[in-house]
Protein backbone atom coordinates (compact mmCIF):
# COMPACT_ATOMS: atom_id res chain seq x y z
CA UNK A 1 0.00 0.00 0.00
CA UNK A 2 1.43 3.26 -0.87
CA UNK A 3 1.95 6.23 1.48
CA UNK A 4 -1.03 8.12 -0.50
CA UNK A 5 -3.59 5.73 0.06
CA UNK A 6 -2.93 4.85 3.60
CA UNK A 7 -3.98 8.85 4.27
CA UNK A 8 -7.64 9.36 5.09
CA UNK A 9 -8.14 11.68 2.34
CA UNK A 10 -6.40 12.46 -0.55
CA UNK A 11 -6.76 16.15 -2.60
CA UNK A 12 -8.39 16.66 -5.63
CA UNK A 13 -8.85 19.75 -7.67
CA UNK A 14 -12.32 20.51 -10.08
CA UNK A 15 -13.21 24.30 -11.53
CA UNK A 16 -14.37 25.15 -8.28
CA UNK A 17 -11.34 24.33 -6.03
CA UNK A 18 -9.77 21.70 -4.54
CA UNK A 19 -11.35 19.40 -2.07
CA UNK A 20 -10.69 16.54 -0.08
CA UNK A 21 -12.23 12.65 -1.65
CA UNK A 22 -11.95 9.75 1.25
CA UNK A 23 -8.74 8.09 -0.03
CA UNK A 24 -10.41 4.76 -0.52
CA UNK A 25 -13.09 5.09 -2.71
CA UNK A 26 -12.98 4.89 -6.42
CA UNK A 27 -15.42 8.30 -6.69
CA UNK A 28 -13.41 11.45 -7.15
CA UNK A 29 -14.23 15.17 -6.28
CA UNK A 30 -16.91 15.32 -9.41
CA UNK A 31 -19.04 12.93 -7.46
CA UNK A 32 -18.06 14.24 -4.12
CA UNK A 33 -20.06 17.74 -5.25
CA UNK A 34 -22.68 15.25 -6.95
CA UNK A 35 -22.75 13.92 -3.23
CA UNK A 36 -23.75 17.30 -1.88
CA UNK A 37 -25.83 18.75 -4.32
CA UNK A 38 -28.35 16.15 -4.76
CA UNK A 39 -29.71 14.59 -1.56
CA UNK A 40 -33.10 13.33 -3.27
CA UNK A 41 -34.49 9.94 -3.30
CA UNK A 42 -31.77 8.33 -1.54
CA UNK A 43 -31.23 5.86 -4.31
CA UNK A 44 -27.64 5.72 -5.65
CA UNK A 45 -27.31 4.99 -9.63
CA UNK A 46 -25.16 1.61 -8.38
CA UNK A 47 -28.39 -0.04 -7.06
CA UNK A 48 -29.41 -0.32 -10.25
CA UNK A 49 -27.09 -3.74 -12.06
CA UNK A 50 -28.66 -2.62 -15.25
CA UNK A 51 -27.33 1.11 -15.64
CA UNK A 52 -23.93 0.36 -14.08
CA UNK A 53 -23.62 -2.44 -16.90
CA UNK A 54 -24.48 -0.26 -19.31
CA UNK A 55 -21.91 2.73 -18.48
CA UNK A 56 -19.26 1.02 -18.28
CA UNK A 57 -20.34 -1.27 -21.51
CA UNK A 58 -20.41 2.72 -23.24
CA UNK A 59 -17.13 3.38 -21.86
CA UNK A 60 -15.49 0.52 -22.72
CA UNK A 61 -16.68 0.91 -26.31
CA UNK A 62 -15.54 4.09 -26.65
CA UNK A 63 -11.91 3.29 -25.33
CA UNK A 64 -12.06 0.27 -28.47
CA UNK A 65 -12.66 3.18 -30.86
CA UNK A 66 -10.72 5.72 -29.78
CA UNK A 67 -7.49 2.79 -29.60
CA UNK A 68 -8.59 1.62 -33.11
CA UNK A 69 -8.05 5.37 -34.18
CA UNK A 70 -5.28 5.46 -32.42
CA UNK A 71 -6.05 8.16 -30.27
CA UNK A 72 -5.46 5.75 -27.08
CA UNK A 73 -2.46 3.82 -26.36
CA UNK A 74 -1.87 0.31 -25.68
CA UNK A 75 -1.42 0.41 -21.46
CA UNK A 76 -4.01 2.94 -20.77
CA UNK A 77 -6.42 1.31 -23.34
CA UNK A 78 -5.87 -2.22 -21.65
CA UNK A 79 -6.46 -0.53 -17.96
CA UNK A 80 -9.46 0.83 -18.95
CA UNK A 81 -10.64 -1.92 -20.90
CA UNK A 82 -10.35 -4.50 -17.77
CA UNK A 83 -11.85 -1.71 -15.52
CA UNK A 84 -14.62 -1.64 -17.68
CA UNK A 85 -14.88 -5.50 -18.31
CA UNK A 86 -14.88 -5.85 -13.79
CA UNK A 87 -17.68 -3.16 -13.60
CA UNK A 88 -19.93 -4.94 -16.12
CA UNK A 89 -19.46 -8.05 -14.03
CA UNK A 90 -20.72 -6.43 -11.07
CA UNK A 91 -17.84 -4.93 -9.31
CA UNK A 92 -17.41 -1.65 -7.94
CA UNK A 93 -21.11 -1.46 -7.74
CA UNK A 94 -20.97 0.42 -4.23
CA UNK A 95 -18.92 3.05 -5.73
CA UNK A 96 -21.63 4.36 -8.54
CA UNK A 97 -22.93 6.18 -5.44
CA UNK A 98 -24.71 9.63 -6.83
CA UNK A 99 -28.45 9.97 -6.85
CA UNK A 100 -30.77 8.81 -9.58
CA UNK A 101 -32.36 12.22 -9.74
CA UNK A 102 -29.71 15.10 -10.54
CA UNK A 103 -29.93 18.02 -12.22
CA UNK A 104 -27.39 18.67 -15.18
CA UNK A 105 -28.76 15.91 -17.77
CA UNK A 106 -26.74 13.13 -16.52
CA UNK A 107 -23.58 14.89 -16.15
CA UNK A 108 -22.86 13.67 -12.31
CA UNK A 109 -23.91 10.10 -13.35
CA UNK A 110 -20.98 10.23 -16.49
CA UNK A 111 -18.33 11.71 -14.35
CA UNK A 112 -19.08 9.03 -11.46
CA UNK A 113 -18.37 6.47 -13.90
CA UNK A 114 -15.54 8.23 -15.48
CA UNK A 115 -13.62 8.66 -12.02
CA UNK A 116 -14.34 4.67 -10.96
CA UNK A 117 -13.26 3.30 -14.33
CA UNK A 118 -10.14 6.10 -13.95
CA UNK A 119 -9.37 4.88 -10.52
CA UNK A 120 -9.51 1.59 -11.09
CA UNK A 121 -7.18 1.49 -14.01
CA UNK A 122 -4.77 3.69 -12.46
CA UNK A 123 -4.73 0.89 -9.78
CA UNK A 124 -4.31 -1.63 -12.23
CA UNK A 125 -1.77 0.19 -13.53
CA UNK A 126 -0.01 0.12 -10.40
CA UNK A 127 -0.98 3.63 -9.27
CA UNK A 128 -2.51 5.44 -6.57
CA UNK A 129 -5.85 6.45 -6.93
CA UNK A 130 -5.95 10.03 -8.03
CA UNK A 131 -2.99 10.15 -9.84
CA UNK A 132 -4.59 11.45 -12.92
CA UNK A 133 -1.81 12.52 -14.51
CA UNK A 134 -1.57 9.14 -15.66
CA UNK A 135 -4.42 8.24 -16.43
CA UNK A 136 -7.49 10.93 -16.41
CA UNK A 137 -11.23 10.49 -15.80
CA UNK A 138 -12.11 13.12 -18.70
CA UNK A 139 -9.11 13.19 -20.89
CA UNK A 140 -8.83 9.30 -21.24
CA UNK A 141 -11.85 7.54 -19.92
CA UNK A 142 -14.37 10.38 -21.85
CA UNK A 143 -12.37 10.72 -24.50
CA UNK A 144 -14.57 11.79 -27.91
CA UNK A 145 -18.13 11.59 -25.94
CA UNK A 146 -19.93 14.21 -23.59
CA UNK A 147 -22.97 13.12 -21.43
CA UNK A 148 -25.25 13.97 -23.72
CA UNK A 149 -24.45 11.22 -25.99
CA UNK A 150 -22.94 8.45 -23.05
CA UNK A 151 -25.78 8.96 -20.48
CA UNK A 152 -28.43 8.76 -23.09
CA UNK A 153 -27.21 5.62 -24.53
CA UNK A 154 -26.68 3.82 -21.59
CA UNK A 155 -29.84 4.54 -19.81
CA UNK A 156 -31.25 3.09 -23.30
CA UNK A 157 -29.62 -0.18 -22.51
CA UNK A 158 -30.48 -0.43 -19.10
CA UNK A 159 -33.83 0.34 -20.15
CA UNK A 160 -33.71 -2.27 -22.59
CA UNK A 161 -31.99 -4.87 -20.57
CA UNK A 162 -34.88 -4.20 -17.64
CA UNK A 163 -37.54 -4.38 -20.27
CA UNK A 164 -36.06 -8.03 -21.18
CA UNK A 165 -36.16 -9.05 -17.98
CA UNK A 166 -40.11 -7.94 -17.38
CA UNK A 167 -41.14 -9.74 -20.56
CA UNK A 168 -39.67 -13.12 -19.22
CA UNK A 169 -41.55 -12.77 -16.25
CA UNK A 170 -44.49 -11.72 -18.24
CA UNK A 171 -44.36 -14.60 -20.26
CA UNK A 172 -44.03 -17.01 -16.71
CA UNK A 173 -47.60 -15.07 -15.51
CA UNK A 174 -49.06 -15.64 -18.80
CA UNK A 175 -47.91 -19.62 -18.82
CA UNK A 176 -49.36 -19.72 -15.34
CA UNK A 177 -53.04 -18.54 -16.48
CA UNK A 178 -52.96 -20.52 -19.44
CA UNK A 179 -52.25 -23.84 -17.27
CA UNK A 180 -55.32 -22.50 -15.40
CA UNK A 181 -57.29 -22.50 -18.05
CA UNK A 182 -56.81 -25.67 -18.98
CA UNK A 183 -57.79 -27.09 -15.48
CA UNK A 184 -61.11 -24.94 -15.63
CA UNK A 185 -61.66 -25.91 -18.70
CA UNK A 186 -65.02 -27.28 -18.62
CA UNK A 187 -66.06 -25.89 -14.99
CA UNK A 188 -69.26 -24.03 -16.14
CA UNK A 189 -70.12 -20.32 -14.18
CA UNK A 190 -71.96 -17.44 -14.92
CA UNK A 191 -70.29 -14.43 -16.90
CA UNK A 192 -71.04 -11.02 -15.55
CA UNK A 193 -71.37 -7.72 -17.48
CA UNK A 194 -71.98 -4.73 -15.24
CA UNK A 195 -71.63 -6.81 -12.34
CA UNK A 196 -74.61 -8.17 -13.26
CA UNK A 197 -75.31 -11.97 -14.72
CA UNK A 198 -75.03 -12.10 -17.81
CA UNK A 199 -74.22 -15.33 -20.06
CA UNK A 200 -73.14 -18.75 -19.19
CA UNK A 201 -68.93 -19.27 -19.58
CA UNK A 202 -66.29 -21.24 -18.27
CA UNK A 203 -63.31 -20.44 -15.63
CA UNK A 204 -61.48 -21.89 -18.27
CA UNK A 205 -62.43 -19.45 -20.55
CA UNK A 206 -62.22 -16.07 -18.24
CA UNK A 207 -58.50 -17.31 -17.10
CA UNK A 208 -57.76 -18.05 -20.75
CA UNK A 209 -59.30 -14.36 -21.78
CA UNK A 210 -55.93 -13.35 -18.65
CA UNK A 211 -53.34 -15.29 -20.60
CA UNK A 212 -54.43 -14.04 -23.92
CA UNK A 213 -53.63 -10.60 -22.73
CA UNK A 214 -50.60 -10.82 -21.52
CA UNK A 215 -49.52 -12.34 -24.72
CA UNK A 216 -50.75 -9.21 -26.46
CA UNK A 217 -49.04 -6.49 -24.08
CA UNK A 218 -45.63 -8.78 -24.32
CA UNK A 219 -46.01 -8.30 -27.91
CA UNK A 220 -47.11 -4.35 -27.90
CA UNK A 221 -44.31 -4.41 -25.02
CA UNK A 222 -41.61 -6.00 -27.64
CA UNK A 223 -42.27 -3.72 -30.50
CA UNK A 224 -42.08 -0.73 -27.83
CA UNK A 225 -38.22 -1.62 -26.33
CA UNK A 226 -37.00 -2.33 -30.10
CA UNK A 227 -37.55 1.86 -30.88
CA UNK A 228 -34.52 1.67 -28.11
CA UNK A 229 -31.71 0.35 -30.12
CA UNK A 230 -31.54 3.67 -31.81
CA UNK A 231 -28.31 5.18 -29.81
CA UNK A 232 -26.82 9.00 -30.48
CA UNK A 233 -23.34 7.67 -29.20
CA UNK A 234 -20.85 10.00 -31.12
CA UNK A 235 -23.36 12.87 -31.11
CA UNK A 236 -21.24 14.20 -28.23
CA UNK A 237 -22.64 17.90 -26.69
CA UNK A 238 -25.68 18.45 -28.94
CA UNK A 239 -25.07 16.00 -32.32
CA UNK A 240 -23.19 18.11 -34.44
CA UNK A 241 -20.29 15.12 -33.11
CA UNK A 242 -17.67 17.71 -32.07
CA UNK A 243 -14.89 16.37 -30.89
CA UNK A 244 -15.62 13.30 -32.34
CA UNK A 245 -13.13 11.85 -34.77
CA UNK A 246 -13.76 10.31 -38.38
CA UNK A 247 -14.13 6.97 -37.79
CA UNK A 248 -15.57 6.82 -34.27
CA UNK A 249 -19.61 7.24 -34.08
CA UNK A 250 -19.11 3.63 -36.32
CA UNK A 251 -16.43 2.16 -34.35
CA UNK A 252 -17.78 3.02 -31.25
CA UNK A 253 -21.31 1.74 -32.01
CA UNK A 254 -20.14 -1.49 -33.34
CA UNK A 255 -17.65 -1.95 -29.99
CA UNK A 256 -20.86 -1.23 -28.16
CA UNK A 257 -23.33 -3.69 -29.91
CA UNK A 258 -20.63 -6.63 -29.48
CA UNK A 259 -20.54 -6.24 -26.05
CA UNK A 260 -24.40 -5.79 -25.14
CA UNK A 261 -25.11 -8.26 -28.01
CA UNK A 262 -27.82 -5.95 -28.83
CA UNK A 263 -28.71 -5.39 -32.22
CA UNK A 264 -28.23 -1.20 -32.24
CA UNK A 265 -28.13 1.13 -34.94
CA UNK A 266 -27.16 4.72 -35.11
CA UNK A 267 -29.43 7.41 -35.50
CA UNK A 268 -29.98 9.15 -38.70
CA UNK A 269 -29.71 12.56 -37.78
CA UNK A 270 -27.52 13.03 -34.42
CA UNK A 271 -29.06 16.62 -33.66
CA UNK A 272 -32.41 15.58 -33.54
CA UNK A 273 -31.82 12.01 -31.41
CA UNK A 274 -29.58 14.08 -28.79
CA UNK A 275 -32.48 16.17 -27.68
CA UNK A 276 -35.67 13.35 -28.71
CA UNK A 277 -37.32 11.35 -25.63
CA UNK A 278 -40.16 10.11 -28.15
CA UNK A 279 -38.95 6.00 -27.66
CA UNK A 280 -39.02 6.75 -23.64
CA UNK A 281 -42.17 8.39 -24.21
CA UNK A 282 -43.58 5.49 -26.00
CA UNK A 283 -42.43 2.67 -24.24
CA UNK A 284 -43.52 4.22 -20.84
CA UNK A 285 -46.98 4.77 -22.72
CA UNK A 286 -47.32 0.60 -23.39
CA UNK A 287 -45.91 -0.22 -19.87
CA UNK A 288 -48.66 1.35 -18.46
CA UNK A 289 -51.14 -0.21 -21.23
CA UNK A 290 -49.49 -3.30 -19.10
CA UNK A 291 -49.80 -1.72 -15.68
CA UNK A 292 -53.36 -0.74 -15.94
CA UNK A 293 -54.78 -4.47 -17.75
CA UNK A 294 -53.05 -6.23 -14.92
CA UNK A 295 -54.44 -4.11 -12.40
CA UNK A 296 -57.98 -4.85 -13.65
CA UNK A 297 -57.04 -8.64 -13.66
CA UNK A 298 -56.24 -8.25 -9.88
CA UNK A 299 -59.69 -6.71 -9.16
CA UNK A 300 -61.06 -9.49 -10.88
CA UNK A 301 -59.37 -12.17 -8.91
CA UNK A 302 -60.25 -9.74 -5.63
CA UNK A 303 -63.49 -9.99 -6.52
CA UNK A 304 -64.11 -13.76 -7.48
CA UNK A 305 -62.49 -15.21 -4.20
CA UNK A 306 -64.50 -12.46 -2.03
CA UNK A 307 -66.22 -14.10 0.83
CA UNK A 308 -64.85 -16.72 2.06
CA UNK A 309 -69.38 -16.78 2.87
CA UNK A 310 -70.36 -13.05 2.12
CA UNK A 311 -69.09 -12.43 -1.54
CA UNK A 312 -68.70 -14.35 -4.56
CA UNK A 313 -66.64 -17.25 -3.43
CA UNK A 314 -65.85 -18.67 -6.72
CA UNK A 315 -62.22 -19.39 -6.34
CA UNK A 316 -59.80 -19.51 -3.97
CA UNK A 317 -56.43 -17.99 -3.86
CA UNK A 318 -54.14 -19.22 -2.02
CA UNK A 319 -53.59 -18.16 1.81
CA UNK A 320 -50.71 -16.32 2.32
CA UNK A 321 -50.51 -14.71 5.63
CA UNK A 322 -52.67 -13.70 8.53
CA UNK A 323 -55.23 -11.36 7.58
CA UNK A 324 -56.23 -9.38 10.10
CA UNK A 325 -54.79 -8.36 13.98
CA UNK A 326 -58.18 -8.22 15.48
CA UNK A 327 -60.26 -10.44 13.29
CA UNK A 328 -59.62 -14.14 13.81
CA UNK A 329 -59.36 -16.58 10.32
CA UNK A 330 -59.88 -13.93 8.23
CA UNK A 331 -57.09 -14.25 5.50
CA UNK A 332 -56.72 -11.14 2.75
CA UNK A 333 -55.94 -11.47 -1.09
CA UNK A 334 -52.17 -9.54 -0.15
CA UNK A 335 -50.83 -10.61 -3.80
CA UNK A 336 -53.22 -8.96 -5.89
CA UNK A 337 -53.24 -6.32 -3.50
CA UNK A 338 -49.91 -5.33 -3.84
CA UNK A 339 -50.11 -5.87 -7.76
CA UNK A 340 -52.13 -3.23 -7.40
CA UNK A 341 -49.81 -1.10 -5.70
CA UNK A 342 -47.37 -1.53 -8.31
CA UNK A 343 -50.17 -1.01 -11.66
CA UNK A 344 -50.73 2.61 -9.48
CA UNK A 345 -46.99 3.28 -8.71
CA UNK A 346 -46.30 2.63 -12.26
CA UNK A 347 -49.17 4.94 -13.88
CA UNK A 348 -47.82 7.79 -11.99
CA UNK A 349 -44.33 6.96 -13.44
CA UNK A 350 -45.90 7.54 -16.94
CA UNK A 351 -46.92 10.93 -16.10
CA UNK A 352 -43.52 11.59 -14.32
CA UNK A 353 -42.35 10.40 -17.88
CA UNK A 354 -44.61 12.85 -20.19
CA UNK A 355 -43.75 15.95 -18.00
CA UNK A 356 -39.92 15.42 -18.23
CA UNK A 357 -40.30 14.52 -21.69
CA UNK A 358 -42.13 17.43 -23.00
CA UNK A 359 -40.32 20.02 -20.40
CA UNK A 360 -36.79 19.66 -22.91
CA UNK A 361 -35.25 22.60 -24.58
CA UNK A 362 -33.72 23.14 -27.77
CA UNK A 363 -31.03 20.77 -28.46
CA UNK A 364 -30.95 19.03 -25.20
CA UNK A 365 -33.54 17.39 -22.42
CA UNK A 366 -32.15 17.78 -19.09
CA UNK A 367 -34.66 15.57 -17.37
CA UNK A 368 -33.53 12.30 -18.41
CA UNK A 369 -32.47 11.36 -15.27
CA UNK A 370 -36.14 11.21 -14.08
CA UNK A 371 -36.78 9.50 -16.88
CA UNK A 372 -34.71 6.93 -16.70
CA UNK A 373 -35.00 6.01 -13.15
CA UNK A 374 -39.19 6.60 -13.30
CA UNK A 375 -38.78 3.51 -16.41
CA UNK A 376 -36.19 1.35 -14.91
CA UNK A 377 -38.00 1.50 -11.53
CA UNK A 378 -41.17 0.96 -12.97
CA UNK A 379 -39.93 -2.22 -15.31
CA UNK A 380 -37.95 -3.65 -11.99
CA UNK A 381 -41.32 -3.25 -10.02
CA UNK A 382 -43.38 -4.59 -12.48
CA UNK A 383 -41.48 -7.97 -13.10
CA UNK A 384 -41.47 -8.53 -9.52
CA UNK A 385 -45.28 -8.11 -9.59
CA UNK A 386 -45.62 -10.41 -12.34
CA UNK A 387 -43.28 -13.54 -10.84
CA UNK A 388 -44.70 -13.00 -7.42
CA UNK A 389 -48.31 -12.88 -8.91
CA UNK A 390 -47.69 -16.28 -10.85
CA UNK A 391 -45.94 -18.03 -7.69
CA UNK A 392 -47.97 -17.00 -4.81
CA UNK A 393 -51.30 -16.65 -6.59
CA UNK A 394 -52.05 -17.46 -9.87
CA UNK A 395 -50.07 -21.05 -9.47
CA UNK A 396 -52.27 -21.74 -6.63
CA UNK A 397 -55.78 -21.19 -7.49
CA UNK A 398 -58.67 -23.50 -6.94
CA UNK A 399 -62.46 -23.23 -8.10
CA UNK A 400 -65.95 -24.06 -5.99
CA UNK A 401 -67.05 -25.86 -8.32
CA UNK A 402 -70.47 -26.16 -6.43
CA UNK A 403 -70.85 -22.78 -5.91
CA UNK A 404 -70.34 -22.16 -9.88
CA UNK A 405 -72.28 -24.84 -10.57
CA UNK A 406 -75.46 -23.69 -8.45
CA UNK A 407 -74.81 -20.38 -9.68
CA UNK A 408 -75.24 -21.24 -13.25
CA UNK A 409 -78.59 -23.34 -12.27
CA UNK A 410 -79.90 -20.91 -10.12
CA UNK A 411 -78.95 -17.48 -12.52
CA UNK A 412 -81.89 -15.51 -14.08
CA UNK A 413 -78.93 -15.02 -16.85
CA UNK A 414 -79.55 -19.24 -17.76
CA UNK A 415 -82.52 -18.22 -19.44
CA UNK A 416 -80.79 -16.15 -22.34
CA UNK A 417 -79.06 -19.57 -23.41
CA UNK A 418 -82.65 -21.25 -23.77
CA UNK A 419 -84.14 -18.57 -25.47
CA UNK A 420 -83.42 -20.41 -28.73
CA UNK A 421 -84.99 -23.45 -27.35
CA UNK A 422 -88.37 -22.11 -25.55
CA UNK A 423 -88.77 -18.97 -26.91
CA UNK A 424 -88.40 -15.13 -26.02
CA UNK A 425 -92.21 -15.25 -24.58
CA UNK A 426 -91.72 -18.61 -22.31
CA UNK A 427 -87.78 -17.20 -21.55
CA UNK A 428 -88.84 -13.87 -20.20
CA UNK A 429 -92.27 -15.66 -18.34
CA UNK A 430 -89.17 -18.00 -16.44
CA UNK A 431 -87.05 -15.56 -15.38
CA UNK A 432 -89.93 -13.04 -14.04
CA UNK A 433 -91.15 -16.17 -11.49
CA UNK A 434 -87.77 -17.30 -11.09
CA UNK A 435 -86.52 -13.48 -9.73
CA UNK A 436 -90.13 -13.57 -7.89
CA UNK A 437 -89.96 -17.47 -6.08
CA UNK A 438 -86.07 -17.90 -5.82
CA UNK A 439 -86.64 -20.89 -7.81
CA UNK A 440 -84.05 -22.44 -10.45
CA UNK A 441 -84.53 -21.76 -13.82
CA UNK A 442 -83.95 -24.74 -14.86
CA UNK A 443 -86.09 -26.46 -12.39
CA UNK A 444 -89.07 -24.26 -13.63
CA UNK A 445 -88.38 -24.97 -17.18
CA UNK A 446 -88.66 -28.82 -16.95
CA UNK A 447 -92.03 -28.21 -14.50
CA UNK A 448 -93.54 -25.90 -17.08
CA UNK A 449 -93.13 -29.01 -20.03
CA UNK A 450 -90.71 -26.52 -21.99
CA UNK A 451 -87.84 -29.01 -22.10
CA UNK A 452 -87.45 -32.76 -20.56
CA UNK A 453 -84.69 -33.37 -18.24
CA UNK A 454 -82.72 -35.29 -20.91
CA UNK A 455 -83.38 -32.35 -23.59
CA UNK A 456 -82.07 -29.72 -20.66
CA UNK A 457 -78.53 -31.79 -19.61
CA UNK A 458 -77.55 -31.77 -23.08
CA UNK A 459 -78.17 -27.68 -23.84
CA UNK A 460 -76.38 -27.34 -20.09
CA UNK A 461 -73.36 -29.29 -21.24
CA UNK A 462 -70.47 -27.02 -20.70
CA UNK A 463 -69.47 -27.09 -24.28
CA UNK A 464 -73.05 -25.62 -25.60
CA UNK A 465 -73.26 -23.19 -22.75
CA UNK A 466 -69.99 -21.63 -23.36
CA UNK A 467 -69.99 -22.40 -27.02
CA UNK A 468 -66.73 -24.81 -26.64
CA UNK A 469 -68.58 -26.29 -29.65
CA UNK A 470 -71.62 -25.71 -31.84
CA UNK A 471 -75.06 -26.26 -29.88
CA UNK A 472 -77.69 -28.96 -30.97
CA UNK A 473 -80.44 -27.46 -33.14
CA UNK A 474 -83.84 -26.98 -31.59
CA UNK A 475 -85.41 -28.97 -33.72
CA UNK A 476 -82.87 -32.11 -33.15
CA UNK A 477 -83.79 -31.76 -29.81
CA UNK A 478 -87.67 -31.93 -30.64
CA UNK A 479 -86.89 -34.56 -32.68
Amino acid sequence: MTDTETQAARIEHDLLGDREVPAEVYWGVHTLRALENFPITGIAIGSSPYLTEALASVKEAAACANHDLGLLDDERFAAIQTACAEIRGGALASQFVVDVIQGGAGTSTNMNANEVIANRALELLGHPKGSYDVLHPNEHVNLSQSTNDVYPTAVKIAIVKATYALLEAMAQLEASFARKAEEFHDVLKMGRTQLQDAVPMTLGQEFNAYAVMLGEDRARLAEAVAMLYEINLGATAIGTQLNAPAGYVEAARAHLARITELPLVTAADLVEATQDCGAFVHLSGVLKRVAVKISKVCNDLRLLSSGPRAGLGEINLPARQAGSSIMPGKVNPVIPEVVNQVAFEVIGFDVTVSMAAEAGQLQLNAFEPVIGYSLSAGLWRMRQAMIVLAEKCVDGITANREVLRLAVENSIGLVTALNPYIGYRAATEIAQEALVTGRGVAELVVERGLMDAGQLAEVLRPEVLANLQRPTPASALEA
